[in-house]
């Protein structure tokens, strides 16, 4: 019995079609790649949250200077909230992988210093077209005030590792009152100045400020930030990725 060619054909290539089918997951687990992510406190006076960091295309951020802060960015800047990006990364198709610290990062010295660290290496992966990098934590002695790098690209080499330093930028979504009633709890602790506000960790509207993300001032001073205390100059954060798989 003989086949028409063409169905001789037609079987040929959906046997090919089924075998990339079943290589593929294969195959994109071979070019899924490994990092070590290291973030380093640099500040003498101020805690971060702990770090939340993603790879994804360079179609999407996490935030960007110069534009409003996305619900994500706003929950960190304000209130040390990692819930709502952690509850909405996973749908973002341009997202490869995420993951966020546990703890804290303290400065060297601070009264926490000991029970939390200074540094953390968080492992993550990134998949076929995923060639960034964004990191995000609150500077918690601050209405709005966080730190973050942008679409670092990720070094293609295992063992190649790429170091960069962060800035203190102001998400625009909240007026820097610097009184402890209008900032997050832990600040009090985890630097060692306090008073009899408590703070709280929810968004207050009255203080609802609609502009966008850019370099954050400082302390001025004035209420109860202290800028000798919670203060910093030049960059707060060092960030480096290495390839290791």
């Amino acid at each position: 019995m003989h086949l028409p060619q063409r169905r001789i054909l037609g079987s040929l290539l959906g046997a090919a079609l089924l075998a990339t089918v079943a290589l593929s997951p294969t195959l994109a687990a071979s070019k899924q790649r490994t990092y070590e992510v290291t973030i380093t406190n640099l500040t003498s006076g101020q805690a971060f949250t702990p770090p939340l960091i993603a790879t994804h295309r360079g179609s999407t951020h996490l935030f960007q200077v110069g534009r409003a802060a996305n619900l994500g960015t706003q929950e960190i800047a304000e209130n040390g909230n990692l819930g709502e990006f952690l509850g909405s990364l996973g749908s973002n198709a341009a997202i490869s992988d995420f993951t966020a610290a546990e703890t804290p990062l303290v400065p060297v010295g601070s009264p926490m210093f000991g029970m939390f660290s200074d540094s953390v290496t968080l492992t993550i992966t990134a998949g076929p077209g995923a060639q960034f990098l964004s990191y995000e934590s609150m500077l918690i002695c601050t209405n709005d005030g966080f730190t973050g790098v942008d679409s670092l690209k990720l070094p293609n080499q295992v063992g190649a590792s790429v170091t960069v330093n962060g800035a203190g930028y102001d998400a625009g979504t909240e007026r820097n009152t610097e009184d402890f009633a209008d900032i997050v709890p832990p600040c009090q602790g985890l630097i060692g100045v306090s008073s009899a506000d408590t703070g709280t960790g929810t968004t207050n509207p009255a203080l609802a400020e609609g502009g966008v993300i850019h370099h954050h001032a400082g302390i001025m001073g004035g209420n109860d930030l202290l800028p000798a205390v919670h203060g910093w100059i030049g960059p707060v954060v060092e960030l480096t990725v290495t390839r290791v798989g």
